[in-house]
């Protein structure tokens, strides 16, 4: 009776992320067997289910973008929503302890990520180049959106509890010591990497979180005075690469990838206004194309465009105090242009530890799900039966959870609070995400048992209710994820069977 309803479920129910409802037509075949033969049939029984046709992007490539040195000063009209984008920091239970010896603290930015396309009354420009599409395409792709799966408006705003009742963050006298260690720790002439890690464990304070991540993420050295003499050398190489490649965006070879790039920019955060400016999604359009032809092994890879949004805000918050009402085109242009080279260069060291999970058939992400599952298995052995039994594989839900670096799954607020860890850590987006993947697992032990059917369990894995989690939520699941990383990770007999 299981193996009836999943394939019942896959075959019919619209509502599963990936995919496409009754009336509309995939760009795939249907799978015929139960399970997925390979990893490329379920890549493609799973596709986006917001993919556009070939027939409504033909044309898109005709108009050239606009050229980098004259940016668009376009006004977006689409920030109708108020969002509150201060930091908060507030504490967790010293029982929790993190590697150094403080207690967790927390540092956000109030920003709402949000996964799902809604209902709209007009056109959501894509970027620039999108914006002379004739009505009949605007209608066309109206009416696609319209026949998609009706998601609730996801709230944009801060929770109240990381709020006062001005909506600034507090500052207490133990943060402020905090911040003050950091600015001491980065005003040092050789600053001690180590330290730092320590520190930022258990958040950034919002004020050096800019720095301290071009520092973590080896973007810039750790000797003071070569900084700025680096990042003006980097930053000019990138836009090097802009005047050398960008151009070829068109040409046989690179049309493809530039097409998925532009299709993919206006899902990124669509419900948040600041993501929406044209502006915006052509700095994010030539920062994966110059990734993408620089990197042919892997190439561009649907999910490394949510890779860049953590970046891009940290530096513009440097810039900006509001920053998901900020207006970017309003700028300075060498600001617009020092955010868009750092957030460059960030992402790529990142992806640098992590292609594996692009490059052809994702193996770095076939074994972290792998990897997963046999965790769970000695961590809870009932949450990894319950999935037996009804026929859960861990691909169905995992897969994304490892693709995204679960962006998808969190609020962007909490991604960048989680990404604080993940900098401190010596491998933090890829051995330490396995631990916090599991924790994050776990957090739902209640809700995943009280399921008892496949349908219910695959919807509640692929839409859990994060929404308002905020640094408290976070920086608990670290610490879980930390508690089983230090039980697990240097105990092979209890990793695995």
């Amino acid at each position: 009776m299981a193996t009836e309803n999943r394939i019942h479920f896959w075959r019919r129910n619209a509502k599963v992320p990936g995919r496409y409802p009754k009336d509309t037509k995939p760009k795939f075949n249907n799978l015929k067997s139960k399970k997925a033969s390979s990893f490329h049939e379920f890549a493609r029984s799973t596709n986006d289910a917001w993919d556009i046709d070939e027939e409504e992007d033909k044309d898109f490539l005709s108009t050239p973008a606009p050229t980098l040195s004259s940016p668009s000063r376009h006004h977006s009209t689409s920030a109708q929503q108020q969002i509150q984008a201060d930091d908060t920091e507030t504490g967790v239970s010293d029982r929790l302890a993190p590697p150094s010896t403080e207690a967790l603290d927390f540092q956000d930015v109030q920003e709402e990520d949000a996964e799902y396309w809604e209902h709209v009354n007009g056109k959501v420009v894509k970027s620039s180049s999108d914006a002379h599409l004739n009505m009949s395409s605007v209608r066309s792709s109206l009416q696609k959106q319209q026949s998609l799966p009706v998601r609730a408006i996801i709230p944009l705003v801060a929770r109240m509890s990381d709020q006062n009742a001005s909506g600034a963050p507090p500052m207490t006298v133990r943060e402020k010591s905090r911040l003050d260690k950091f600015k001491q720790l980065l005003a040092s002439p050789n600053t001690d990497l180590e330290e730092l890690r320590k520190h930022s464990w258990s958040g950034i304070p919002r004020e050096v979180r800019p720095i301290t991540w071009r520092l973590l993420s080896g973007y810039l050295p750790a000797n003071k005075e070569r900084r700025e003499l680096v990042m003006k050398r980097k930053r000019e190489e990138y836009f090097g690469f802009i005047e050398q490649y960008y151009h070829s965006r068109t040409d046989e070879h690179y049309k493809d990838t530039y097409r998925q790039i532009h299709i993919d920019i206006p899902r990124t955060n669509p419900l948040i206004p600041l993501f929406q400016q044209p502006a915006v999604q052509e700095v994010f359009e030539r920062i994966l194309f110059i990734w993408a032809i620089r990197h042919p092994a892997s190439g561009y890879v649907q999910g490394i465009n949510d890779l860049v949004t953590p970046f891009f805000v940290v530096f513009l918050s440097e810039f900006v105090k509001d920053v998901e009402n900020s207006e970017v085109a309003a700028l300075p242009l060498d600001t617009q242009r020092n955010i868009e080279a750092d957030s460059f260069w960030c992402m790529s060291k990142l992806l640098d530890g992590i292609q594996d999970n692009y490059t052809f058939a994702q193996p770095g992400i076939q074994n972290k799900v792998k990897a997963l599952e046999e965790l769970v298995s000695r961590i809870d052995e009932d949450i990894h039966n319950h999935f037996k039994r009804y026929e859960v594989e861990y691909l169905q839900f995992a897969f994304r959870w490892m693709n995204n670096l679960l962006m998808r799954e969190l609020p962007l607020r909490c991604t960048i609070r989680l990404w604080d860890t993940y900098q401190a850590e010596t491998e933090g987006f890829t051995h330490f995400h396995l631990y916090v993947c599991s924790a994050f697992l776990i957090e739902w032990r209640k809700e995943i048992l009280s399921m008892v059917d496949f349908q219910g369990l695959l919807m509640l894995l692929q839409n859990l209710p994060t929404i308002h989690w905020g640094n408290e939520e976070v920086g608990l699941l670290l610490a879980e994820a930390y508690r089983l990383k230090y039980m697990f990770a240097d105990a092979p007999s209890h990793y695995k069977r």
